[in-house]
């Protein structure tokens, strides 16, 4: 018989769908570092907006930028071409952007927690699976800040352990988390849901990390292209009714 795996689940676009959340806080942001949008808040074409460009994204404090292009008029278009050397221009700034974003969501949830909250749902059906998950170990593998994954599963009633939860602030790519996993479960086989294809197929580059089973998870935030690819490259495309009831 199969041995049952041991999931490592990435959290944005996974089990959370934090679209909205991490457009708003990257808004709030930009309106400290520019002073022409002091006082301004996203219109709903702007959210509608950064959804279609979520799946760029691989930190949230990148919203930063992605939330100022779009105030200023560049197209979603624009920005996917352009999307490197936009980035580039943070290169400079980034501890000090993360840490930024990371104290402008503390604010939200200190002065409105609930709200904050309500902007972070899981996925329909994803807490009963991870109700499920508890009966063996499982673990979260993020770029999002430990203290904010545990927020959100505290509100949704998911107990994990903080030190099944590695993040932002571990200092540590998903490939090394996954290696030290790895190491520790044995011969027990590892499956990794992610919704960004570039963070699958580093792991799949990776000779060590060959036993470690790969999905895709189609609800997140990757496009068609990327569902594509991944099936060309032998990554497992795997829909949310899939993930709840395997």
């Amino acid at each position: 018989m199969d041995q049952t795996p041991i999931y490592a689940l990435d959290f944005d676009g996974v089990i959370c769908d934090s679209a909205i959340e991490t457009a708003i806080t990257g808004w709030k942001v930009a309106t400290q570092l520019w002073s022409d949008m002091a006082g301004t808040v996203p219109t709903e074409q702007h959210i509608d907006q950064f959804r279609q460009l979520r799946p760029l994204l691989e930190t949230g404090y990148e919203s930063i930028l992605f939330m100022r292009l779009l105030q200023q008029g560049e197209s979603v278009e624009s920005i996917k071409v352009n999307i490197f050397s936009f980035l580039k221009e943070l290169e400079g700034d980034t501890e000090a952007l993360k840490t930024l974003f990371g104290q402008t969501r503390d604010q939200w949830i200190k002065r409105a927690r609930a709200e904050w909250v309500q902007m972070n749902p899981l996925f329909a059906g994803v807490a009963d699976k991870l109700q499920v998950l508890n009966g063996s170990p499982w673990y979260i593998i993020t770029t999002k800040q430990e203290r904010f994954v545990e927020e959100v599963l505290k509100v949704n009633q998911v107990e994990l352990p903080s030190e099944n939860i590695f993040g932002l602030d571990a200092k540590l790519s998903k490939e090394e988390v996954l290696l030290m996993l790895q190491e520790k479960h044995g011969d027990t086989p590892l499956c990794f849901v992610e919704d960004r294809l570039p963070t699958l197929i580093n792991v799949q580059n990776n000779n060590k990390l060959t036993k470690v089973k790969l999905q895709l998870a189609d609800w997140g935030y990757n496009t068609d292209q990327d569902k594509v690819l991944a099936k060309n490259k032998g990554i497992s495309l795997v829909s949310l009714p899939e993930f709840l009831h395997n």
